[in-house]
């Protein structure tokens, strides 16, 4: 029974967090703003929706190493799968914003920063407050720093008629659907975790984070087919910075939360290394398919790994 509700409870959430993403697509460009900016803020905020969901309910229920698996899992996930695929298929991907002299650092210092208070073995209320203030400025720097709305943005979508009583509709609806979803996705999931005697470390890591996910695979598919390169490293880039902060940052507020360095330490580098690994690609614009499978071997180490601790 655990396996179905999984399934309905994460499809529930997927699809709310996708009236978030549209809806919050419009908001942006009926007030003009550059795809970037769309892509790392409100589109990052909404694929993210389903990380910050289904970590503040596992901190709610006292489940803390679900809620920063969910996190590293989920970073790991956008960046070597979702970029990784996107650089070995895209055939054109080569965004016009200067990513590492803007952008790149944003993604790398959330995740130290998480390391560094970490050392104590718990993230405390005060530092969750301290991670969303860091989201903050984050979204004060973009707005500073916004390049025009450029050519890329879809021409249906900016010619469709604003309806601010729509858009609130179907936000509602998306909020109340991720928050129900995210719910049951841990619930289910951790009966699925006792099950099998699996830690609930690896599920939040693997099992969670890759649904938690999708919407960031879906977002970036869909504007890879658009040869839309500013909204996908701009979501990916965002999402991240989001993870660290918001969801991490809610997490914590709801409940502080208790994390071993030395037990997860594998995983805790892993992302470190990734989140290296992207500014590295972004300085060098080595956005390509050498890139792309480079990526997706860092992946493949991760699940390795973790089914050995199985």
């Amino acid at each position: 029974m655990d396996y179905i509700v999984f399934i309905i409870a994460m499809a529930v959430l997927i699809k709310g967090a996708d009236f978030v993403i549209d809806e919050s697509e419009r908001v942006a460009l009926y007030y003009n703003i550059s795809h970037f900016v769309i892509g790392a803020t409100l589109v990052a905020l909404g694929t993210s929706l389903p990380e910050m969901a289904a970590s503040m309910m596992a901190s709610g229920a006292g489940k803390g190493d679900i809620a920063v698996s969910n996190i590293i899992g989920s970073n790991i996930i956008n960046i070597s799968l979702v970029l990784g695929l996107v650089f070995l298929f895209s055939k054109n991907m080569m965004p016009s914003r200067d990513i590492f002299a803007k952008d790149s650092a944003w993604g790398l210092f959330p995740v130290m920063t998480f390391i560094l208070i970490s050392f104590d073995g718990i993230i405390s209320r005060f530092e969750g407050f301290m991670f969303i203030m860091m989201m903050g400025a984050y979204l004060l720097f973009l707005v500073n720093n916004d390049d025009a709305l450029d050519s890329e943005i879809d021409d249906a979508l900016v010619k469709e008629k604003f309806d601010w009583k729509r858009t609130g509709l179907y936000l509602g609806a998306g909020f109340v659907m991720v928050i129900v979803g995210a719910n049951f996705t841990i619930e289910s999931a951790t009966g699925i975790a006792k099950s099998f005697g699996v830690s609930e470390w690896i599920i939040g890591l693997l099992l969670i984070a890759f649904g938690t996910s999708l919407p960031e695979l879906m977002v970036s598919i869909s504007a890879a087919k658009k040869g839309n390169s500013d909204m996908i490293i701009g979501n990916i880039i965002g999402s991240n910075v989001a993870n660290f902060t918001v969801a991490l940052g809610a997490a914590a507020l709801v409940n502080p939360i208790m994390i071993d360095l030395s037990k997860n330490a594998f995983d805790i580098v892993a992302v470190l290394i990734i989140s290296i690994m992207l500014v590295f690609i972004s300085a060098n614009k080595l956005y390509n398919k050498s890139a792309g499978l480079v990526l997706l071997i860092m992946m493949a180490l991760v699940i390795e790994h973790s089914v050995t601790q199985m």
